[in-house]
């Protein structure tokens, strides 16, 4: 984001005392002493803070979840890249403990009791340093601008957005299908939802693979995040300057519309916040749920025209490998305590939406299955949760692209063994580098 606001100036309370064990334990994922006086950690057996980075949490961070709950319960304290302490919400009740209360868990990252451990080159600095995306906002602002938000989506018409849907689909394997190989992340993933999302935006097509490329990056662990974000920025503040001279019949121009006070500055941001919440997560929910289909056997012998069995792995998905895992966050507005540890004003909660949704109070039966359940924390909740309509978007594009992939390619198969599958780099995400597949070749269904 442009101009963002330097954090070493922001205001925030004297630091409180650290997280338990985060003193300890910089870059060692081994035990640590407890904290003084802390009643939670007084057995010596106490583990120390976990890291939510390296190889070992990205190889399986479902076991990382596990093991983190065992040691410490339904709140953990965690290290985030570069070791900066935080704490990892792994309970589904406390999780929406968390986004319900809005008096004690706020949002303007302002508050936030760790500023000055946080290296200026800080990868997740993108989506964390205060700046004026809806984002940041709290109280009166936050419904007002997150109202104008949900009423623009609310102008997308769902029959025209899944015809839209089909039409790319078909381009793009039109591209590979006479081929009887494509790897469907480079190929197929990540295109339909940015020419989706770019239709809705009113984004010029000659921007969408550049555009989608820069978001990709901002939410990547690296130190090219940043500049990423950055360049789809620019992109961003292009189109708001196209949209008020010329409005069409897009999302962007209706927002622009609705939202007469704020500024170019303000409305990049509130833009920038809407594509990159939609179009990353919207890919990932379509590669994970076609790889669930190519490799597991509940679904493999169903690839062919089961519709019933398209929206039960996307479900799945939701519940069991969601695309969005982790979210920064909550800042705590005072101190109080959350699901037994003493959490300090100004401390950082990561809302770990994957753990909760694996939480085994919530599945006390562990042979019961996701059919018809919907209380998936994977879109968070409350009032800072996807806006009204954003989730059913999501839905329509990635279902359609599914569709018409499987009616255009019965037959597909994954290339490379299950395991063999690499997973990318991001605290956020969950979403594969790549998904080879092969088919039987088919010719192109043309215009």
């Amino acid at each position: 984001m442009t101009n963002l606001q330097d954090p070493q100036d922001s205001p925030a309370p004297p630091a409180p005392q650290d997280p338990p064990g985060a003193e300890d334990a910089p870059g060692d994922p081994g035990p640590a002493a407890p904290p003084p006086g802390c009643p939670a950690h007084a057995d010596p057996s106490y583990a120390g803070p976990a890291l939510l980075y390296g190889e070992r949490y990205l190889r399986n961070p479902a076991e990382s979840y596990e093991r983190m709950r065992r040691d410490h319960g339904q709140v953990a304290p965690v290290l985030l890249e570069s070791d900066v302490p935080a704490w990892l919400v792994l309970g589904y009740r406390e999780i929406r403990q968390v986004v319900t209360d809005v008096q004690t868990y706020g949002r303007d990252s302002r508050r936030w009791n760790r500023w000055d451990e946080v290296p200026s080159d800080w990868p997740l600095m993108p989506w964390v340093a205060h700046s004026p995306m809806i984002h940041f906002t709290e109280g009166d602002e936050h419904r007002r601008r997150s109202a104008a938000v949900s009423d623009a989506l609310a102008s997308v018409d769902p029959f025209e957005l899944r015809r839209h849907c089909e039409r790319f689909a078909d381009s793009l394997i039109d591209k590979f299908v006479g081929s009887g190989k494509a790897d469907l992340v480079f190929d197929y993933v990540y295109s339909v939802p940015a020419l989706a999302m770019g239709q809705m935006f009113g984004l010029p097509e000659d921007q969408l693979e550049y555009m989608a490329e820069a978001v990709t990056v901002s939410l990547l662990s690296n130190d090219e995040a940043m500049a990423a974000q950055q360049r789809a920025a620019e992109v961003v503040q292009r189109l708001v300057a196209a949209k008020r001279e010329e409005p069409g019949p897009d999302v962007t121009s209706r927002f622009i519309q609705n939202s007469p006070d704020l500024t170019d500055e303000q409305l990049v941001g509130d833009l920038m916040v809407m594509i990159a919440a939609g179009m990353p997560a919207t890919s990932y929910w379509i590669g994970n749920t076609v790889r669930l289909m190519l490799t597991d056997d509940r679904f493999t012998m169903t690839l062919a025209g089961n519709r019933r069995s398209i929206g039960e792995a996307m479900n799945e998905v939701l519940w069991a490998d969601s695309p969005l895992q982790n979210v920064i966050g909550r800042f705590a507005t005072r101190d109080t305590t959350l699901g037994g540890q003493r959490i300090r004003a100004g401390d950082l909660l990561v809302l770990g939406l994957a753990a909760a949704n694996a939480d085994p109070l919530l599945w006390p039966d562990a042979g019961a299955g996701y059919a018809g359940n919907n209380a998936y924390v994977s879109f968070t909740g409350g009032d800072y949760g996807c806006p009204a309509g954003a989730p059913d978007l999501g839905k329509i594009i990635s279902e359609t692209a599914i569709e018409v992939l499987l009616d255009r390619v019965p037959d597909l198969e994954l290339a490379v063994e299950p395991d063999e599958l690499q997973w990318m780099d991001s605290l956020w995400y969950r979403c594969l580098v790549s998904l080879p597949v092969t088919f039987t070749p088919a010719p192109a269904a043309g215009p």
